[in-house]
């Protein structure tokens, strides 16, 4: 059951998606503005194990002297599994509004007796990454254009995928708890999938995973359906454990560029 928890929180980074020196990129962003809202349920068979809250703040932000999307991750366990492992996250991410790169990350870790909180401060210029209270010796150097896992998900939703072969895989370089992450995404095509709000146009994609892993029965153990439209938003996630299997479904969305299309 841990090992289930474990691979929820993975998800909700997943789901809850590159030249900086002395001037930063621009990237052109179609796909997600401020006053975003969307809300995710997690089932582990039948039972309704978790859920995830994701927002845009309607106001932007500046930080490190730029304009900035707040972004926000909340997510709790459920019923059950709130009784076996008692998770309340919350991850925060200041993006930067052209470069789609982020300017601080914050992270709240409440799971079962385990805390942890810390604030992370980017700077590109540098190329060095550096959380809050710690001394100098804790400045870490990092590839140009690192995002934070959150970021990282915003920028994908940027990529235009008529421009991506089938089977081509997208690499965006992160940072997250002291370590520098290669997150890999493979392109699988097009497709359309049942919702409880009805049928939908998607895009297949499948985070790459590390072969032989504890948690996960195969590479691409984790597939996730992103709208075929501006928006690009997950509206379903499916993942394989070496036992039982675990689905995400988009519950609730708003603030969108252009509503969603069911037929």
């Amino acid at each position: 059951m841990k090992k289930v928890i474990t691979g929820i929180s993975i998800v909700f980074f997943l789901c809850t998606g590159f030249v900086a020196l002395n001037s930063y990129r621009r990237v052109v962003n179609n796909s997600f503005g401020p006053g975003e809202h969307l809300e995710f349920r997690v089932h582990y068979g039948f039972i309704n194990a978790a859920e995830a809250i994701v927002e845009v703040s309607p106001s932007l932000y500046k930080v490190n002297e730029r304009p900035c999307y707040r972004v926000n991750v909340d997510a709790r366990t459920l019923g059950a599994f709130d009784l076996v492992t008692r998770i309340r996250d919350t991850w925060r991410s200041y993006i930067d509004t052209s470069a789609i790169l982020p300017q601080k990350f914050y992270t709240s870790l409440q799971e079962n007796k385990y805390r942890k909180e810390e604030n992370v401060t980017f700077n590109h210029a540098t190329n060095t990454v550096k959380a809050e209270e710690r001394t100098e010796k804790d400045v870490f150097k990092v590839p140009d254009n690192v995002h934070d896992l959150i970021s990282g998900y915003y920028f994908l939703r940027t990529i235009d995928f008529s421009h991506v072969s089938n089977g081509q895989v997208i690499e965006v370089p992160a940072f997250y708890d002291d370590t520098i992450y290669n997150m890999k995404v493979r392109y699988r095509g097009k497709d359309v999938i049942k919702t409880k709000f009805g049928k939908i146009n998607v895009i297949k994609l499948n985070p790459v995973l590390p072969p032989g892993n504890a948690l996960f029965k195969e590479e691409e153990s984790i597939r996730i359906f992103v709208s075929d439209d501006v928006n690009k938003v997950p509206v379903k996630v499916e993942v394989d454990f070496w036992v039982g299997a675990m689905v995400m479904d988009l519950r609730q969305n708003g603030g969108l560029k252009q509503p969603l299309k069911f037929y």
